[in-house]
């Protein structure tokens, strides 16, 4: 007796396991992640080569030419510079939450190479609090960084 017969109860039918569908090869799943890594590294290279303390080599911030405010990412160049050239201390004087940028990517890229190495997908769950977490602590840190106690804070 088959467990697809029509005398067989449908509660008494067994779901046979399916096949997993084949994984691609290992240099393909890590396709992404290079390739985003490549982009990445090659962006820390030429800001490491080329120093934004030289002016001439980058724009001036729009927001701080305009109206003399920091915005929350001026000093990024400069902090990835230092970085790069491994001055924490500066790097972190410069922008700390560009610092906390850099080393969260560095995580984040950590995880999805070995998700990938595992087959596994790369799952982000971001949700609405943590964003607005993220958003209100980046308004504090601009509003801070333009207020006269915040100068220490200043790129």
């Amino acid at each position: 007796m088959n467990a697809d017969s029509p005398t067989v109860p449908p509660q008494a039918r067994r779901a046979l396991p399916q096949p997993e569908p084949p994984r691609p090869p290992l240099w393909r799943r890590l396709a992404l992640p290079a390739a985003a890594f490549t982009a990445v590294a090659g962006a820390f290279a030429y800001v490491g080569a080329v120093d934004p303390n030289e002016p001439g080599h980058y724009p001036a911030c729009p927001l701080y030419r305009l109206t003399g405010l920091y915005c929350p990412g001026c000093g990024g160049l400069r902090s990835a510079h230092a970085f790069v050239h491994g001055d924490l201390l500066a790097a972190l004087r410069d922008n700390a939450p560009g610092v906390a940028a850099y080393l969260g990517f560095a995580l984040l890229w950590a995880v999805w190479v070995v998700r990938s190495v595992r087959g596994r997908p790369l799952r982000i769950a971001v949700t609405p609090a943590r964003l607005w977490a993220a958003g209100a602590l980046l308004t504090m840190f601009t509003v801070v960084r333009n207020l006269p106690a915040g100068g220490w804070l200043h790129p």
